[in-house]
């Protein structure tokens, strides 16, 4: 009969877990193979505990005497973001100069894979654990929370921090962005964005949008919200008439991200808009397609290697010294970068 799983005080071994589903710790490493030869209730039984206590089987116990992996473990939303991978490139650099590599993943922008990957980057025990923040499930943060090594959230300063945070408030540089274009003599700003983006920088962004509209006495109503993250330039291009039919008074088009910016200008174009003459377009990010697109985009400039360089400085002090050292919070400034698409 199996007794109430009991929280350790340290990362949960195969002991508690036999201990907690009351059979023997080779039944427990029997049960977590494959080809289980343990019964299927007795091993029904024992995954059951194993997921309750978040345990996570050490697969390099008994093959690495020093315990040292050599591993960082970067968990990043999309591969081919340039900006997360300049991040990652400008991390790597950093690391070789301390002997450690990168174990990369990305999550897609989702939740559920994002725990997927935590926990099988655990398995292979890394020596830190660094992931940008688009949210969380709550047993990842569970999983990481318990790791014993080294967290660090990128590209958001996130209200409850799991250890180390290297990134801004993407709610504030939206909203200073909003504020600008406010000091421009914008007054019926449009904010276009995902839908299905509740736990995601995106998300902050729109709110920052809203906040600083609200300060200003403006509406914040129009707003189109479509697909899931990252938006495109083609789902840029798709949703600007229909924002300018919802919203035939907008004079500003503001942009999660410039990718969907730029499509948002073309559309205009090809309505026989003229920007800014007509309407003004902002985007964030500061992409390639925003500097050089014409006229060039008005964005929020963020410095993807600044990111990179920073978390591997921080995690040279963590590994070569205490890894428990107090949670840093290290703020990565932006700017805001007004161009000729806006007046």
């Amino acid at each position: 009969m199996s007794r109430p799983p009991q929280k350790s005080s340290g990362p949960v071994t195969m002991r508690d877990v036999a201990r907690a589903a009351g059979v023997s710790r080779m039944t427990v490493s029997r049960a977590l193979k494959k080809d289980s030869p343990v019964s299927k209730d007795t091993r029904d039984r024992i995954l059951k505990v194993v997921r309750e206590m978040n345990y996570v089987p050490d697969q390099m116990a008994g093959s690495l005497t020093t315990k040292r992996s050599g591993f960082v473990a970067v968990l990043v939303p999309s591969l081919n973001n340039l900006h997360f991978a300049e991040t990652v490139q400008a991390l790597t650099e950093e690391l070789e100069g301390i002997g450690q590599q990168i174990l990369l993943g990305h999550t897609d922008y989702a939740q559920d894979r994002e725990e997927q990957l935590v926990e099988a980057m655990l398995r292979r025990r890394p020596e830190a654990i660094v992931l940008s923040y688009d949210g969380h499930s709550d047993r990842t943060v569970q999983l990481l929370s318990d790791a014993q090594v080294p967290v660090i959230e990128l590209w958001e300063k996130p209200e409850g921090p799991i250890g180390h945070t290297i990134g801004f408030s993407n709610r504030d540089a939206a909203a200073d962005m909003t504020r600008a274009l406010i000091g421009r003599g914008y007054r019926n700003i449009a904010f276009l964005g995902e839908a299905d983006d509740d736990w995601t920088r995106g998300a902050a962004r729109r709110k920052g949008f809203a906040l600083a509209m609200k300060e200003a006495g403006l509406s914040a109503h129009r707003q189109v919200k479509l697909g899931k993250p990252p938006l495109s330039i083609e789902d840029g291009a798709q949703a600007t008439p229909a924002l300018l039919e919802a919203h035939p008074d907008t004079d500003c088009i503001f942009c999660v991200s410039d990718a969907p910016a730029f499509g948002a200008l073309s559309a205009l174009g090809a309505m026989g808009l003229s920007v800014p003459d007509d309407i003004g377009v902002a985007g964030f990010g500061n992409f390639e397609v925003s500097r050089f697109s014409t006229p060039a985009i008005s964005t929020v400039t963020v410095d993807p290697r600044r990111i990179g360089q920073a978390t591997g400085q921080l995690l040279a002090e963590l590994l070569h010294g205490d890894p428990s050292a107090i949670p840093q919070n290290i703020k990565i400034e932006v700017e805001i970068s007004l161009r000729d698409s806006t007046r």
